[in-house]
């Protein structure tokens, strides 16, 4: 049976109150090389993380799967300093089945274990449920990465199982991939648990009107692109 497509897949600029997901592009490249020398992320054997010297090409597959109607990926930033904390993005993203994944998560280790991952994920379910109208949002990770797996039933997901030998890692290791999912009837409950985790700050900023991308509340309808069935990795 053909699904009909219900939406183009645009950028947004996402708002909360100590962080902003803005959609990655070369402007962040310096800030993301730093983040991911804080803690030196690629050296980490259960993630993807790239050498700050690939990040040039880490950012343009961004944009080219995006192009595609794929992903949408941001530069994660700390309000308090103005600085890159890192990246996230929607993968796997089909509006004819009404799902996406959020995947490609990484933190600079100085904002790991803080507010910062945690409202980047309330940001991002908001728009996925709220905005796009999504029924499910996938989360994957290695299932050695123990902080990882913690991190997302954290937030309220639900662990549904593991994809056996998913992935090849860089280093040859056949990974097992552990999945878990919100789905929309969830989504209210997740969004205070989330809400309750955010510390609040006493003035909130007002979005840069200047700024040419779509805000949280831009949600116009449009014309999809198809997608395939994808599982990938967080």
């Amino acid at each position: 049976m053909n699904r009909t497509p219900t939406r183009t897949l645009e950028k947004a600029r996402l708002d909360g109150a100590r962080v902003t997901l803005e959609p990655l592009g070369q402007e962040h490249l310096e800030g993301l090389a730093n983040a991911i020398e804080d803690g030196r992320l690629w050296e980490i054997p259960v993630t993807f993380v790239p050498h700050p010297q690939d990040l040039a090409a880490f950012v343009e597959q961004a944009e080219a799967a995006f192009c595609d109607g794929r992903e949408l990926a941001f530069a994660i930033i700390d309000k308090a300093s103005g600085k890159v904390a890192g990246s996230t993005r929607f993968r796997c993203i089909d509006f004819g089945h009404q799902r996406a994944e959020i995947g490609f998560t990484f933190l600079g280790q100085s904002w790991q274990r803080s507010h910062i991952n945690t409202e980047a994920k309330y940001l991002m379910l908001k728009h996925a449920f709220e905005c796009w109208g999504l029924n499910r949002v996938e989360l994957l990770t290695d299932v050695l990465n123990d902080k990882s797996r913690a991190a997302i039933a954290r937030i309220g997901a639900r662990e549904e199982g593991i994809l056996r030998n998913h992935m090849v890692m860089r280093d040859g290791r056949i990974r097992d991939s552990v999945v878990f999912s919100i789905v929309r009837a969830e989504w209210p409950e997740v969004a205070v648990l989330l809400a309750q985790k955010i510390p609040p700050v006493p003035i909130v900023a007002a979005a840069d009107s200047s700024n040419s991308v779509p805000d949280l509340n831009h949600c116009s309808p449009g014309l999809a692109h198809s997608q395939p069935d994808c599982l990938t990795g967080f």
